[in-house]
């Protein structure tokens, strides 16, 4: 069995964050909705710091500073949402 590798990363374009989902547009085209319940600062945050958000790199990944909150396109990609110990943790 062969394993299709991409030789190049993922890149993002656009980022779009609602109450429910944060919806992420990669550079070839593809779209990405995932829960925000994937990402406990990010369902618990203001909409004014959830819209607070700059690429990192190219766009491998997004960072929100208010929130101090760096997720992966590439974790996105495989499916990765926060680890279940800091899903658990309430924000202060």
């Amino acid at each position: 069995m062969t394993i299709l590798t991409l030789a190049v990363d993922p890149v993002a374009v656009e980022v779009h964050v609602s109450d429910s989902v944060l919806r992420v547009v990669l550079e070839d085209g593809r779209d990405l909705s995932v829960p925000i319940e994937w990402f406990p600062r990010l369902r618990g945050a203001s909409q004014k710091a959830r819209q607070n958000w700059r690429f990192i790199g190219r766009g491998e990944g997004i960072h929100w500073p208010d929130l101090d909150e760096d997720i992966a396109v590439e974790g996105l990609l495989a499916g990765r949402a926060a680890s279940p110990e800091r899903r658990m943790k309430k924000r202060v």
